[in-house]
Order: structure tokens, then C-alpha cells, then sequence
């Protein structure tokens, strides 16, 4: 079926123009991004106004703190109501979701950055609070993933926040802000390479942004056949999306010594307030289970676990006087591969004899951590039979959506959707490692695509400045891109920088934070009339190309 003869009451859009409420906000907003710019000398009529796009790229803490540092000085030099898009991958929209907490925050984004600051040197998270939006996050919904964990163990102490707004929350009081974008990707494109990789999540719609099928964003989530939903779900709430978005840093080892720390807690908990003494058999199934998660760090780390594998065989008999008919034991070859299937078994074998809070839950995440099950959620595109959609996205019940960051570590494919027509976009790049890694790569693949996308030439530098313009013709957008740490900010102390403010590193200690949201902040003000020379030779590359 072509998206011509979709049936009327499909809930799923194909195709690749902008939603009716996306022209509405365009159409808005360019009459404040002209009053923005005839505050700067520069007279445009609404169709010669360029479309900007401002790209946050990941790094974790690190890029969280210098998008709201870029932000904070875009709004000083007055060029912040010039941006149309602001769009984000992995701790970028970290940033991105704790702004949008606040209605129209760029009208008030000093007080809104301090508010920000204010709650990061604060109190953490306390283990209760965490533990119970865990317990919400596992009953409340059909699927649970490892993202769910990540959202309460490490987004919570990151942030200090349990954030439970709703995307679809910010379809009102922002008619002063940019229109955000989050971005992630579609995991089945690493074992398929067919289909659409690039996700894309706003106000209004979820979906795929070079396919051109969305959801409104409420939806996300639910249980579709056909185009329509047939069984609802929560939606996702913010602190969801932001472990969604940001979760590329996540390492094996530091995530399995976490689920050890939990299990404690949990355990605790359970003891605390369910029962005055520890009944044997719950005890037993306690030790079961932090065995298991010593065995994964054993094996993680090329050490011998078979010790943990006999206790756990000892106490799975004093647990039942059945006969264990499962055949628990570590052999030479794919260890890994065989870890796996053994804390799947057990967890299975436990579920047999236990399926109660919180040994549910803990068997749960043992499992999603032996198959590694990140983001996954009910397939919106099941079973559409629409032959503009790739096969591949219309088989499964269930797509794994992850950190963007894996695949490319700026938001480029949200903005160079052809619809969204955008003539420059501003990329301020907070990666780990080469400075030019993300607009490299982007024009790779751009190329592969037969995106328009400038050229970009240039030799690897590992002291780079602050400002890169790389440019085409006709509707090539132009790109300028901007690395955190370099010779303009930090003159000889580049490594020194990169030293201190590691991706996997959270929280920030409180003397991290101000330093870095002012290092970021100088790249946008050392760099106010350059950023102007672009808008004005754009405008003028608009009225050429008519």
C-alpha cells in the first residue's frame, strides 16, 4: 500500500512534509528571528529570513554544561531569538529537557541557569525516591529495559532530578523559545543496514526522519497493528527520554557494579518494610542474585568465576528439594556467550520459585543485561504493509532505540530533513577526542544519502580554533562548527581541560561547573561578528538562488 492509500484512520503519518503544528510554529517564529536581526542593522522580509538550526553535541556532563553555557551567551549578544531549531543528542539534551521545564525560558534564561546550577550543587536523589520511580517504571508498563535503569541509577544522580514532565507538555508556553529536537537511533540498523536509522523526537511527533513516518509523541510507545493503536501505554516522561538520548557511555563493568550497589538497597528495602526476620528462602535467593552479578564482573574482567557457580548450586538446592534439572556450569570457549545463558537460566529458574518485589525486578535486570536490551518499545510501524516505509521497520512488534551518540554524535539528520528547508546550522561540538570527528563523518554520510551537505576538507588538528565555516552552493547548508576546548579559550591548556572534564564522569564536583559553562560561554561571545557575517551572507546566498 503506498502512503497515498494509508486508510483514514491510521494514527501513523508517511510522509515527509512537517507536521501542521511544526508550520505553525515556522511561520511564528520567523517574524521573531526578523525583529532579532533589525536589532543588528540587518532589514530581511520573512521569505529571504534564514532557517538556523542549533546543534548540542553529546559528551555527558560535559556537553550538558556547554550547551547552557552557549545558550546564555547567544541570549546576551541577542542572537538567541535568531535560532528556529535547537536540536540535541545524549547530555545536550540533558540541558535541552531541564530548559524546557520552564515556559518560555528564553525570556528569562539567566534566572532559568541558575535555577539549573542551583540544583546540580544540591542534594542528590535519595535511594528511596530512586528506588520507587523504578517500581513505577517496571509495573506501569509492558516492557522494561536496561534504559529504564539507567534513568533512575545514572540520569538521577547526574541531574539531582527525577524529571516527570512529558514531551508532548512542551506543545504550550514555548511560542518564545526554539522548537527542540531530541535525537536517538534505531539499533536494528547496526545488524540490518536497511531502513532508517535516524529517530527523531519533538513536542508534537515521534519517528523516523528520513523515512518520514511519525507518531504524535504521545504515542510513542503504545502498541500498534496496522497504523493504530491497540494497547496504550504511559508515555514516556523526561527523565525516560533523557537516559534514552544519553546513554552511550554506558560500560558493562561500571553498570553491573551499579546493579550490585541497587540490589543492596533493594534488599534493604524489602527487609525493611515487609518483614521483621530474614525467612531462609528469600535470603538464599538474595545471595543467588548478587552471585550472578559477581560472576558477570568476573568474567568481565578474564577472572575465573567457577567458585561463585558451585555456591550458587549449593544454594539453589537448599532453596527446593526438587532436583535442579538446569546444568549451571562455565566451559572453555565463548564465555561471554555462555555467562549469558546462565543468568538467563537462573533467572528463570528463580521466577519459578519467586515473582514478587523486588526479586522480580532484579531478576529482570540481570536478564536485559545478559542480552544488553536498551530502549525497547512497542514498533509503531507493525504490520503497516506501506511500501514508502522499509520492510525492515514494519516486521517487528518491537524496536531498540539507543544513544544516538553510537552512530554520529551531533543531531545533523534531524535538521537536514529537505522539509526543514535549513540554511545554517550552528554545531557546537562537546565530543571526546577529534574535534572534527562529527562534521567529518556527517558529510560522510550525508554523502552516501545524497544529502546536501558542504565539503568538508580538512587535516586532523589537535589544537583547533574556535570558528569553522564549511560552505556549498545553491541548497548546500552552511555549517559552522565550533569545538568546546581550543586556542582561543583555553590557549595552551587545551589537554589540561580535556584532562578534567572526562564523558564518563558524573556528577561534576561543584568547582567543575562554573568554570566550564564560562569557557563555552566565550565561544559564542569571541565570536558574535563572525557568527553575523554568516547570517548576512546567507540571506544574501537566498536572494542569489531564487
Amino acid at each position: 500500500m503506498s502512503a497515498s492509500k494509508l486508510q483514514i484512520s491510521s494514527e501513523v503519518r508517511i510522509g515527509h512534509t512537517l507536521n501542521k503544528h511544526e508550520e505553525d510554529f515556522v511561520r511564528k517564529r520567523k517574524q521573531t528571528v526578523q525583529q532579532c536581526l533589525k536589532k543588528f542593522g540587518i532589514d530581511c522580509p520573512l521569505d529571504g529570513l534564514p532557517k538556523i538550526a542549533l546543534l548540542g553535541s553529546g559528551g555527558g556532563e560535559r556537553a550538558m554544561l556547554g550547551l547552557l553555557g552557549s545558550l546564555v551567551e547567544l541570549d546576551k549578544i541577542g542572537l538567541l531569538d535568531c535560532i528556529l531549531y535547537l536540536s540535541g543528542i545524549s547530555g545536550s539534551t540533558w540541558c535541552m529537557t531541564s530548559l524546557y521545564e520552564e515556559s518560555n525560558w528564553s525570556t528569562n534564561l539567566d534566572s532559568v541557569k541558575q535555577k539549573i546550577i542551583q540544583r546540580l550543587k544540591g542534594p542528590a536523589v535519595t535511594w528511596g525516591d530512586a528506588i520507587s520511580k523504578l517500581k513505577k517504571y517496571y509495573y506501569e508498563k509492558d516492557i522494561f529495559s536496561l534504559t529504564d535503569l539507567w534513568a533512575v541509577m545514572i540520569v538521577t544522580s547526574s541531574l539531582n532530578l527525577i524529571n516527570e514532565h512529558k514531551v508532548s507538555e512542551q506543545q504550550v508556553g514555548h511560542d518564545k523559545d526554539p522548537l527542540p529536537i531530541y535525537t536517538v537511533t534505531d539499533k536494528g540498523f547496526k545488524q540490518h543496514h536497511d531502513g532508517d536509522p535516524w529517530f527523531e523526537i519533538s513536542p508534537h511527533e515521534a519517528g523516523y526522519s528520513l523515512t518520514g513516518a511519525f507518531v504524535d509523541v504521545s504515542k510513542f510507545g503504545c502498541q500498534f497493528q496496522d497504523g493504530c493503536d491497540s494497547k496504550i501505554q504511559p508515555e514516556k516522561d523526561m527523565l525516560y527520554l533523557q537516559a534514552l538520548c544519553g546513554s552511550c557511555i554506558a560500560d558493562e563493568e561500571y553498570l553491573w557494579e551499579k546493579i550490585r550497589e541497587l540490589f543492596e538497597h533493594l534488599f534493604k528495602e524489602f527487609f525493611g518494610e515487609r518483614c521483621e526476620d530474614k525467612t531462609p528462602p528469600i535470603e538464599i535467593v538474595y545471595q543467588v542474585l548478587m552471585d550472578v552479578v559477581e560472576m558477570n564482573l568476573l568474567v568481565l574482567k578474564g577472572e575465573d568465576p567457577s567458585h561463585l557457580n558451585d555456591e550458587i548450586r549449593a544454594k539453589l538446592k537448599e532453596l527446593t528439594e526438587d532436583t535442579c534439572q538446569l546444568v549451571f556450569q562455565i566451559e572453555t570457549g565463548d564465555v561471554k556467550q555462555q555467562m549469558m545463558q546462565y543468568s538467563l537460566d537462573v533467572c528463570d529458574y528463580l521466577r519459578n520459585w519467586f515473582s514478587i518485589w523486588p526479586f522480580d525486578v532484579c531478576c529482570s535486570i540481570i536478564k536485559c543485561m545478559a542480552q544488553w536490551i536498551w530502549g525497547r518499545t512497542y514498533n509503531f510501524l507493525y504490520n503497516m504493509k506501506d511500501d514508502g516505509v522499509p520492510s525492515v521497520l514494519q516486521d517487528s512488534e518491537t524496536r531498540d532505540f539507543e544513544d544516538a551518540g553510537m552512530l554520529l554524535n551531533s543531531p545533523y539528520m534531524s535538521v537536514l530533513r529537505e522539509k526543514r528547508d535549513v540554511d545554517l546550522i550552528i554545531s557546537l561540538d562537546f565530543s571526546e577526542g577529534d574535534p572534527f570527528l562529527t562534521v567529518k563523518t556527517a558529510a560522510e554520510m550525508c554523502r552516501e544519502l545524497k544529502i546536501p551537505f558542504p565539503e568538508v576538507d580538512i587535516l586532523p588538528v589537535e589544537y583547533p580554533k574556535d570558528f569553522y565555516v564549511f560552505k556549498g552552493h545553491d541548497k548546500v547548508p552552511t555549517v559552522i562548527h565550533i569545538p568546546l576546548f581550543n586556542t582561543v579559550n583555553c590557549g595552551d591548556d587545551i589537554k589540561e581541560w580535556r584532562k578534567r572534564y572526562h564523558t564518563i564522569q558524573f556528577p561534576y564536583s561543584d568547582d567543575m561547573i562554573d568554570p566550564l559553562l564560562d569557557v563555552a560561554g566565550k565561544n559564542i561571545t569571541n565570536n558574535k561578528e563572525k557568527l553575523l557575517d554568516e547570517i548576512r551572507a546567507c540571506i544574501k546566498k537566498k536572494y542569489f538562488s531564487k
